[in-house]
């Protein structure tokens, strides 16, 4: 009886992975024809499989912790499964979905409140999830593959979604570039795989990569650049981070979407995974495929900044900012030194939880008081408190301010850098910095310094958002200051980077 129930339970435990992606797909399934009038059908059925989502993944936290690592696999092609695998950095990163996409759902159903297409724009929304829950827990680089590749398709119509010219121009322009990657990425996959066959995720990397790389070192850097190249777009890398200041005609849920919560982050997610499991970070030091792009990720944090710092329009400077603030992670992960991989795979937390803080502001702004320049944000702090108070705290963050989360990335970067022997890591970090600081403080200062401009008077009426619309706002702000104070606690963001980090040392 006991060995019976034992039984069901590890094979609940197992199959917890792909049921995150049966959850967002049934919610798909089941939003997509639902008329426009159906709004409390919507509203019930996105919470729901929201909720699951997230209760699924903590269900899976003791486990993990324990050393149990859940798998589930099911025939795909000749010879090659679609593997689901739950171990800490698959765990890590679904959390962070999980968590971000319902508040994403709750704001995204406030601001849709009264819009049309609502059913389209949550049905594509679903399947975003459900990409990025079998990105999370993809066992193997053919599992990724698919997702990733998913998650292009489910992206473009959310783009595309207001049906402008400008917004269907743009839909397009990431198209292009997320299907030429895809084609990369594919390329890369499917040579590697022909010489080694299926590559599963493994700490330290894959011993047939290394085999590869110690036989024929040309053939393991090309694939090398043909994998990282197909992920860069996503990752927004320079040259080919173009698509994404384009994006942001897009609506507001959907800006939060692409650089906190899925694209973004599915591409730098697919780096690390690369670099850590595929190759593992000694082969890929002999090889010297991490300096190269260590530059190149120091090259974007820098000329994000500067573009951000030249943006009249408040989503455009925050998108700008999103190319240069998610190549921190990628630069952790090239500095090959455990305290650095700590703060890179930290900042996929942090970044995600202070710029989706800040894209809320910036879609509350739009709706509110119709703002979406940076200088009609004069005076708007007196308007909108508590939407001002939660981007200051953002922006803060995204400059390194203690206590921030932003500042315990950046400490963690500096000091791996050091530690690495790459002093001049921590010049980029502190130009990006004040460069953050001067296209941030600006914006802060105009919020609360600056009188509000004629039709805001008089400056004592508040006109705060819905509070579906807010909540997830000051969610995220007291977040960005809870990832800084208790940075040190057990179950942290940094706690937990730290020990994936080890792992990938160890």
């Amino acid at each position: 009886m006991i060995d019976s129930l034992l039984a069901s339970l590890v094979g609940l435990v197992n199959t917890a992975a792909p049921l995150t992606v049966v959850v967002a797909l049934t919610t798909a399934i089941l939003v997509f024809p639902l008329p426009q009038s159906a709004a409390r059908a919507r509203t019930a059925i996105n919470l729901t499989g929201a909720l699951l989502k997230v209760a699924i993944v903590v269900s899976l936290i003791p486990p993990v912790v324990a050393g149990a690592r859940p798998e589930w696999s099911m025939p795909f092609l000749p010879g090659i499964d679609l593997v689901f695998r739950v171990e800490p950095f698959s765990l890590y990163f679904s959390a962070l979905s999980a968590l971000l996409w319902l508040l994403t759902t709750i704001y995204a159903i406030g601001y849709l409140r009264g819009k049309p297409h609502q059913s389209r724009f949550f049905g594509f929304f679903s399947l975003c999830v459900t990409a990025t829950a079998g990105i999370s827990f993809a066992g193997n680089l053919v599992t990724f593959l698919v997702f990733y590749e998913l998650l292009t398709l489910a992206t473009y119509p959310l783009v595309a979604h207001w049906g402008t010219p400008k917004a269907l121009d743009a839909a397009r322009l990431y198209l292009r570039y997320a299907l030429t990657a895809g084609l990369t990425l594919l390329v890369g996959v499917v040579w590697l795989t022909l010489l080694a066959g299926p590559i599963d995720f493994a700490e330290g990397g894959a011993e047939a990569v290394a085999r590869i790389a110690a036989d024929s070192p040309a053939t393991a850097i090309a694939i090398f650049v043909l994998l990282i190249g197909g992920l860069s777009v996503k990752a927004a890398l320079v040259p080919v981070h173009g698509w994404l200041p384009k994006a942001m005609v897009a609506p507001a849920p959907v800006s939060a979407l692409l650089h906190a919560v899925a694209v973004v982050k599915a591409g730098v997610f697919g780096v690390v995974r690369v670099i850590d499991d595929v190759y593992g970070v000694p082969v890929a030091q002999r090889l010297g495929v991490l300096t190269p792009l260590l530059v190149l990720a120091a090259i974007t944090i820098l000329y994000g900044s500067y573009q951000a710092l030249r943006q009249s329009d408040l989503k455009a400077r925050l998108a700008y900012s999103t190319v240069s603030q998610v190549s921190y992670i990628t630069l952790g992960i090239c500095l090959a030194h455990v305290t650095a991989t700590t703060g890179g795979l930290a900042h996929i937390v942090h970044q995600g939880v202070m710029k989706i803080t800040l894209f809320f502001c910036a879609g509350l702004f739009a709706e509110v008081v119709g703002v979406t320049t940076i200088r009609g944000l004069a005076g708007v702090g007196r308007r909108m408190p508590l939407t001002s108070a939660a981007f200051t705290v953002g922006a803060f963050g995204m400059i390194g301010v203690p206590p921030t989360a932003g500042f315990v990335t950046k400490w963690y970067l500096g000091v791996g850098a050091v530690e690495a022997g790459q002093g001049w890591v921590v010049a980029v970090l502190m130009i990006s910095s004040l460069l953050n600081a001067a296209y941030f403080l600006p914006i802060v200062y105009l919020l609360w310094f600056v009188e509000p401009r004629e039709e805001f008077a008089p400056s004592t009426t508040r006109a705060e958002a819905p509070l579906a619309l807010l909540v997830p706002a000051v969610v995220t702000m007291v977040l960005t200051f809870v990832a800084g104070l208790a940075a040190g606690a057990d179950l942290s963001p940094l706690y937990l980077a730290h020990l994936i980090a080890q792992g990938v040392f160890s």
